[in-house]
């Protein structure tokens, strides 16, 4: 008698076999608990089911939000980006490397935000990085 159901109607039986009737109160008390408890048991086996059933559909739910979440953040995406990167954000970051024309050390500049019109001067040797005529590269 594991279920519910099973003990309730038990329970019912041990009433018919003890012959109680409607004519006396007491009779009449028990029979009314033992529907009630009849009632009490269908409701909570309907509950379980539709609990189990909730609790698979949230299950898949999870599954299914954990293989989005593997694919939209994954650190190795298979464009190349990492930690949720985009083009544009790798465009804001790209850089070039110049070598300085009077003693050959090598510059690195980001192209975003770079302006030709300053005097861009090499680290190294202080002269500028792009002569305005080509005989300051040769001195």
């Amino acid at each position: 008698m594991s279920s519910i159901n099973d003990r309730v109607a038990y329970l019912k039986g041990l009433a018919e076999g003890m012959k109680l009737s409607d004519e006396t109160n007491e009779g009449k008390l028990l029979l009314k608990m033992l529907d009630v408890l009849e009632s009490m048991a269908e409701e909570i086996t309907t509950l379980r089911a539709d609990h189990d059933e909730l609790d698979e559909y949230v299950e898949s739910i999870d599954d299914d939000l954990a293989d989005m979440e593997e694919y939209l953040f994954d650190d190795d995406d298979e464009d190349g980006y990492e930690d949720g990167e985009d083009d544009e954000e790798e465009d804001d970051d790209q850089t070039v490397v110049y070598t300085c024309p009077h003693c050959g050390n090598e510059v690195t500049f980001e192209i975003d935000g770079f302006d030709f019109e300053e005097d861009n001067l090499c680290p190294s040797c202080g002269k500028p990085l792009f002569p305005e005529d080509g005989d300051d590269a040769e001195k």
